[in-house]
C-alpha cells in the first residue's frame, strides 16, 4: 500500500510540473495504468494525495485551454483524479467531499462520451448516481434545516443530467431500450423540477436529429415525439413556439421519407402542428411538399402555394418549391407558380434568377421557341434598364453556351450560331472580356463549320481584341489561314502557338488542357493542313510539335509523319531541291535518335517499343545513305545515324552484320572525304574519325565471327586497307604494324598487296620502304601462279626501279644500286621468258634509266660501276624491235 501511495504521488508531482509533452504523455498513461489496477482499489488514507489530486483536476481544467493534452489524455486525467479521489474518501465523506465526487464524476463520465468511449462513462455515471442518492438521503434525512428544498433541488437536477448522459450513452451503444427507461426517469423528476423541462426537450430533440443521421427512422419518430410532447408538458418552460416548430417539421420530415404512404397523415398532422405553433416558409414547404405526395389535387396544393407567398418567404424557397412541382410531374401547376413568383418578386433584384429557371425549365421540357422569347425578352430588359444580377448574368451566358454546344455535338452549327448570339447580345460594344473572347471563338468555329469564312475572320478578329495571347484563338486563325491556302499566315500562327506554349493555359470547353497543350494543338494543326493537301504547312507544325512535346511516342509518331513526308517530296523534287529534302530528312532522323536514346523518355512499353521505333528509323536511314552516291559527307552522316539507331535495337546477328556494313561505309566515306578536303587540320579530324569508327568494326566483327563462319567475308581485309589508308595520310608511324598484319591474311593476294603498295606513296603519305616490300611480294606472289602475269609483274618491277632510281649524287649508294640491279636482273629473265609479250615501250624505258644511271656513275668517277650500268642498258638492246636500229647507232 505504501509502494502504491509512493508511485502514485510520484507521478503526480511529474505530471504536474513537467514541461515536455512526450514525458508527460508518458506519466498519463502510466499513472492511469496504476490506478485501474484491481488490486490496488484500496483506501488512500494521505491527505497530500488528495491535496494533489484536486490539483491535477484544476490541471486539466486549465490545460483545457492550450493544446499540450488532446482530449483524450484530458480523459484520462479526469479518469484519475475522479479515481483517486474515491480512494481517498474518509469513512463518513461530508456532503463537500460527496459533491466534489459527483461533480468530477458527471464531468469524466461526460468526457468519456465525448471521446466516443461510451462504456467507461457509464463506469463514473454509475459512480455519480450512487453518490447522489447517498446526498440525497444525507439531506432528505437532515429536516431540521431552514431551507431543505434548495439542496434536494440541486440533487434531483445533477441526477437529471447523469440520467440524460446515461441515456445518450445507451443510444451510442445501441440501446434504445435503456435510453427509453433513463428518459422516463427523467421524465418523473419533471414533475418536482419543472424548469428543466426546456432541457430534456432538446436532449430528446438532439437524439432525435442523431437517429436521423444514423438512417434510424422509427426510433427518430420516437425521439422527436418525445421532445415535443415534453415540451407541452410545461409552457412556461419549454423551449419555446420556434423550436416546437422546428421539432414537429422534422417529424413530419421523418414520417414522410419512412413511409409516405403509411404515415402521411401523421407526417400532414406533424407539420400542420408546426404551422400552428409558429409559421415558417420552411413550414410551409414541407406541408406542399408533403400535400404533392399524398396525391392531392391541384386545387389544395395552390391553397398552399398561396400560403406560402404570403408569408415572408424568401425567392430561393418559391424556386425550390417549382423544382419540387416539376419534381412531382405538376408541369402546368409549376409554371403558373414560377410566372406569379416572377411577378411577386418584380422589384427585387434577385427576380433574375426566376426568369433563369424559368428559361432552364422550358427547355428541358423541349419548348424552345417560349424559351428563346425568354431570352429575347431578358435582353431587351438589359438595355432597357432592367439588368440582370452579375452572377445570374453568367449563370444564363453558361445555359445559352451548354445549348450551343449540344448543338454543335449534334452538327447543328446554324443553331449553335443562333444560342452563341444570344449571348453576344448581351456584351456591349467594344467590351474586352475574357469570356467575350471565348465567345467569339466558339462563333468563329461554327461559322467554319458552315463555310463562312469572311463571317469567321471578324470573329476571331474580335477575339483577337479581347485577348491577343490566346493560344486558341492563334489555332483558330490557322485553321482560317489553310482553309484560304494562306502558307504564309499559317506559318506565322504556328509561330504563335509556339511562343504562346509558354504562357498559361485556360480550360476550353472540349478541349483537353495539360501542360502539353500547344504540343496537342500542333498535332490538330498538322493533321489539318494534311487534310487540306498542305504537306510543306503539316510539316512545319509537326517540327514545331516535336520541339514542344514531352510526350516521347507522340513524338515518334510525328517524327514518322515527317519522314514519310520528307520522302515523298523527294520522289517529286528536282535536284536542286533533293539536297534540302535529305538535309531536313537526316534531321529529323537525328530527333529521333535523341529520343529513343534518351531514358528518361522511355514509355512503360520499355525496351522492346524502343527497339521498334530505332530498328523503324534504321531502315530509313539505311536506304537514304545508300542513294547519297554523290555526296561522301551525307552517306557519312547516314550511315552514323544508321549504326548509332542499331545500337537501340535488339543485338540479333542482322543487326551487327548491319552495324558492320554501316562501320565500313562510314571509315570508307571518311577516307574518301579526306581526299577532297585541302585543310590539313579537317582532313586530320576526319582521319581520326575514320580510325575511330575501324576500331569500332572490329569489336563488332570480333562478336559475329565467335558465332559463325565467315571464312569468304572480306571485312578484315577492307578494315585493315582502310586502317593502312588512314595511318598513310596521317603519316603514322604504326603504318608497318597494320602492313604487317595485311601480310598475316590467310587471303592475301597481290591485288591487296598492289593497293597497299599504292596508298603507301599517295601523297601525302610517303612510304617507299613499305611500299617496295608490298611490291616485292606482290612480284613474288605473281611468279608463283602457273602462269605469271606479264603486265602486273611489268607494273611491279617498273615502280620498283622508279622508287629505288636515284635522282641526285646523294642517293648513290651501293646497297641501292645492287637492289635496283636485282629489280632489272628479274626484268632481263621476264623479257628473254616472253620477249613477243613485253612491251617496246617499256623495255626503252628500262634501258634508258639503266643507261642514265651509268652516266651518273661515270660523272661521280666510278668508272667500273658506270661501265656495268651503261652495259646493262646495252643489253636490252637486243630485245628492243623496229626502234633497236636507232638506239644501236646512238
Amino acid at each position: 500500500m505504501d509502494e502504491f501511495n509512493i508511485t502514485v504521488k510520484d507521478l503526480l508531482e511529474k505530471i504536474l510540473h513537467s514541461q515536455s509533452n512526450e514525458l508527460l504523455s508518458e506519466f498519463i498513461e502510466r499513472l492511469f495504468d496504476k490506478v485501474e489496477c484491481p488490486e490496488q482499489h484500496t483506501k488512500i488514507q494521505d491527505s497530500e494525495v488528495e491535496e494533489y489530486v484536486l490539483q491535477l483536476w484544476n490541471w486539466a481544467v486549465t490545460r483545457n485551454v492550450g493544446s499540450s493534452i488532446n482530449e483524450q489524455q484530458r480523459a484520462k486525467v479526469r479518469h484519475i483524479a475522479c479515481r483517486l479521489l474515491y480512494l481517498c474518501q474518509p469513512e463518513n465523506p461530508s456532503e463537500n467531499t460527496i459533491s466534489k465526487q459527483i461533480l468530477m464524476a458527471i464531468k469524466t463520465g461526460r468526457t468519456w462520451l465525448d471521446c466516443k468511449n461510451p462504456k467507461l462513462a457509464d463506469v463514473f455515471f454509475s459512480q455519480a448516481t450512487t453518490s447522489l442518492k447517498t446526498l440525497y438521503c444525507r439531506r432528505v434525512s437532515q429536516k431540521d434545516e431552514i431551507d431543505d428544498n434548495l439542496p434536494k433541488g440541486d440533487a434531483e437536477k445533477d441526477l437529471l443530467r447523469v440520467l440524460s448522459y446515461k441515456a445518450e450513452s445507451a443510444l451510442a451503444q445501441e440501446n434504445q431500450q435503456e435510453a427509453v427507461s433513463c428518459v422516463d426517469e427523467c421524465k418523473k423528476i419533471l414533475l418536482r423540477l419543472p424548469n428543466e423541462t426546456g432541457y430534456l426537450s432538446l436532449i430528446c430533440y438532439k437524439f432525435g436529429v442523431n437517429t436521423y443521421n444514423q438512417e434510424k427512422l422509427e426510433d427518430s419518430s420516437f425521439w422527436l415525439s418525445q421532445s415535443y410532447n415534453i415540451g407541452k408538458l410545461n409552457p412556461t418552460y419549454c423551449p419555446g413556439p420556434e423550436i416546437q416548430a422546428k421539432v414537429l417539421r422534422l417529424l413530419a420530415k421523418v414520417y414522410l421519407e419512412l413511409d409516405n404512404q403509411k404515415y402521411q397523415d401523421k407526417a400532414l398532422h406533424a407539420v400542420s402542428l408546426a404551422n400552428k405553433e409558429c409559421l415558417h416558409p420552411a413550414g410551409i414547404y414541407l406541408k406542399i411538399h408533403i400535400l404533392l405526395k399524398c396525391g392531392t389535387s391541384d386545387e389544395v396544393v395552390k391553397t398552399g402555394l398561396k400560403e406560402l407567398l404570403d408569408s415572408e418567404v424568401q425567392l430561393h424557397v418559391c424556386l425550390s418549391t417549382v423544382k419540387l412541382l416539376i419534381a412531382e410531374d405538376r408541369e402546368i401547376l409549376a409554371f403558373d407558380f414560377l410566372k406569379t413568383v416572377s411577378q411577386h418578386f418584380e422589384s427585387s433584384p434577385e427576380v433574375g434568377t426566376a426568369l433563369l429557371l424559368h428559361i432552364e425549365l422550358l427547355l428541358k421540357r423541349g419548348k424552345e421557341l417560349l424559351a428563346k422569347q425568354k431570352i429575347e425578352d431578358a435582353i431587351t430588359g438589359h438595355y432597357k434598364g432592367r439588368q440582370l444580377l452579375p452572377q445570374n448574368l453568367t449563370s444564363l451566358h453558361l445555359l445559352l453556351w451548354d445549348r450551343a454546344a449540344k448543338n454543335i455535338e449534334a452538327k447543328n452549327y446554324y443553331e449553335a450560331v443562333q444560342w452563341y448570339n444570344y449571348s453576344l447580345s448581351f456584351y456591349k460594344a467594344g467590351e474586352l472580356d475574357q469570356n467575350l473572347s471565348k465567345l467569339q471563338r466558339n462563333r468563329a468555329s461554327c461559322f467554319l463549320y458552315l463555310q463562312q469564312l469572311d463571317k469567321a475572320k471578324e470573329a476571331i478578329s474580335d477575339a483577337l481584341k479581347c485577348d491577343p495571347n490566346n493560344i486558341f484563338t492563334h489555332f483558330t486563325i490557322y485553321k482560317i489561314a489553310v482553309l484560304e491556302n494562306n502558307i504564309e499566315n499559317a506559318a506565322e500562327a504556328i509561330e504563335e502557338l509556339c511562343l504562346l506554349a509558354q504562357m498559361p493555359v485556360a480550360i476550353e470547353d472540349r478541349v483537353l488542357v495539360t501542360e502539353n497543350a500547344a504540343g496537342n494543338l500542333l498535332s490538330l494543326a498538322a493533321q489539318i493542313a494534311l487534310d487540306n493537301k498542305q504537306q510543306d504547312t503539316a510539316r512545319k507544325a509537326l517540327e514545331r510539335f516535336c520541339e514542344v512535346s514531352h510526350d516521347v511516342v507522340q513524338v515518334l509518331t510525328a517524327l514518322r509523319c515527317l519522314v514519310r513526308l520528307v520522302l515523298l517530296a523527294m520522289e517529286n523534287a528536282y535536284e536542286e531541291n533533293r539536297d534540302v529534302c535529305l538535309d531536313a530528312l537526316l534531321l529529323y532522323l537525328k530527333m529521333a535518335f535523341k529520343n529513343v536514346s534518351e531514358p528518361r523518355n522511355a514509355p512503360a512499353q520499355g525496351e522492346f517499343f524502343c527497339s521498334d521505333e530505332a530498328n523503324w528509323f534504321r531502315r530509313i536511314a539505311w536506304n537514304t545513305a545508300l542513294q547519297c552516291g554523290g555526296s561522301s559527307v551525307r552517306m557519312r552522316d547516314f550511315f552514323l545515324l544508321c549504326y548509332q539507331l542499331s545500337e537501340l535495337c535488339v543485338q540479333d546477328r542482322g543487326v551487327l552484320m548491319g552495324q558492320k556494313t554501316c562501320l565500313l561505309m562510314i571509315a570508307a566515306a571518311c577516307l574518301d572525304i579526306c581526299c577532297t578536303t585541302p585543310q590539313t587540320e579537317q582532313q586530320t579530324e576526319v582521319l581520326a574519325q575514320a580510325l575511330e569508327h575501324i576500331q569500332i568494326c572490329w569489336e563488332v566483327w570480333g562478336v559475329l565471327k565467335a558465332t559463325g563462319e565467315y571464312a569468304k567475308d572480306p571485312t578484315e581485309t577492307l578494315l585493315l586497307l582502310y586502317e593502312f589508308e588512314a595511318r598513310a595520310k596521317l603519316n603514322d608511324p604504326k603504318l608497318e604494324t597494320v602492313f604487317m598484319s595485311i601480310l598475316e591474311l590467310h587471303n592475301l593476294d597481290t591485288k591487296i598487296l598492289e593497293t597497299a603498295a599504292t596508298l603507301a606513296m599517295k601523297p601525302p603519305a610517303y612510304f617507299p620502304v613499305v611500299c617496295k616490300k608490298a611490291l616485292t611480294i606482290a612480284l613474288s606472289l605473281h611468279k608463283q601462279g602457273p602462269q605469271a602475269d606479264l603486265e602486273r609483274c611489268i607494273y611491279c618491277l617498273h615502280t620498283l626501279i622508279q622508287l629505288s632510281l636515284p635522282s641526285g649524287v646523294c642517293e648513290v649508294e651501293a646497297h641501292i644500286l645492287e637492289e635496283m640491279w636485282g629489280y632489272y636482273e628479274e626484268a632481263l629473265s621476264i623479257i628473254s621468258a616472253a620477249a613477243d609479250d613485253f612491251p617496246e615501250v617499256e623495255i626503252l624505258w628500262l634501258l634508258t634509266r639503266a643507261w642514265n644511271t651509268g652516266i651518273l656513275l661515270y660523272s661521280l668517277s666510278q668508272f667500273a660501276e658506270a661501265e656495268k650500268w651503261c652495259g646493262l642498258g646495252i643489253s636490252f638492246l637486243q630485245h628492243l624491235g623496229s626502234m633497236q636500229d636507232i638506239y644501236q647507232t646512238q
